[in-house]
């Protein structure tokens, strides 16, 4: 292994699970899957601010495409090539792992990762679970990620949480089974415990200055990259309110919409980013051959 690099070298993983605001799995119970086709979609116009803010800063990043978005809009997975960003899965349909069997759940992502390929022309190595969801009671999904042909999977939260997460598992990257590794979501370790830094609904809801002290400290005293994740419908305050949604799902999902552009342009300036198969590539199997 080369010498460990100072805070300042370090390349942290920046990473964006492209699925739009009627997707996400707090609101499952409230919209069905085949309502979606129905709903208008705001990935588009979320997805031209990234892309255009990750150009004008001069940052790449790891895009996980949900199926369902990549099939309706090829032309968003051509942009993230074209951009030199990572094309990953987030699977077709973002039902959680813990909702399938082993073979819906390969279904799913094999033919999400086909999809992909077939849309963007790159290896597809990448691939998140929606919500987290690969916990100790579905070990079994490892097996089938691996299976489906990725090298790499990004689904463990280190961190205690009622929806998501095995607090016991590694902090950082670890092989759950032969052939696949695994790069969990950044936390900080303090008072014996983890605690969150990796993004989402924690990087809207605590100070600016939380985050960057956290990720700051994963890079000076582990000295290791930290992954970061957000979605495209978290810098869109004006996305429509979903009646019905209990109190702990309407904070959990537009606590602070409206301040997390401006929080993700001092993030970029704040700290080095790429992406995952790069911040993370002396993890990973060399590869990298475009499909055609």
């Amino acid at each position: 292994m080369p010498t460990q690099p100072g805070a300042g070298e370090i390349v942290n993983a920046l990473t964006v699970d492209v699925e739009d605001y009627f997707q996400v799995s707090s609101l499952a119970p409230i919209i069905h899957r085949k309502a979606w086709n129905s709903i208008p979609c705001r990935v588009e116009r979320n997805m031209d601010v990234l892309l255009d803010m990750f150009e004008e800063k001069g940052v790449l990043a790891t895009f996980f495409v949900l199926g369902w978005i990549a099939e309706r809009y090829p032309h968003l997975v051509r942009r993230i090539v074209e951009g030199g960003h990572e094309l990953a899965s987030h699977g077709y349909s973002h039902l959680r792992a813990t909702e399938q069997t082993p073979k819906e759940f390969l279904n799913d992502i094999t033919s999400a990762k086909a999809m992909l390929e077939d849309l963007g022309g790159v290896p597809v190595r990448g691939y998140r679970a929606p919500s987290f969801s690969i916990s100790t009671a579905n070990p079994w999904a490892f097996d089938c990620i691996s299976r489906a042909g990725y090298d790499y999977s990004s689904s463990v939260y280190p961190v205690q949480h009622d929806h998501y997460g095995i607090a016991d598992a590694p902090r950082f990257p670890y092989r759950p089974h032969q052939g696949l590794v695994e790069i969990p979501i950044t936390t900080v370790r303090t008072l014996g415990q983890n605690l969150p830094a990796g993004g989402g609904g924690y990087f809207r809801l605590m100070p600016y200055a939380l985050t960057k002290l956290a990720i700051d400290t994963v890079n000076r005293e582990d000295r290791k990259p930290a992954i970061f994740y957000f979605h495209p419908w978290e810098i869109d305050p004006r996305q429509p309110r979903i009646p019905g949604t209990s109190l702990k799902t309407r904070f959990r999902h537009y606590v602070n919409l409206s301040r997390t552009e401006a929080r993700l342009r001092k993030l970029t300036r704040d700290f080095r980013w790429s992406r995952v198969d790069r911040a993370f590539s002396h993890f990973l199997p060399a590869t990298g051959m475009a499909l055609h």
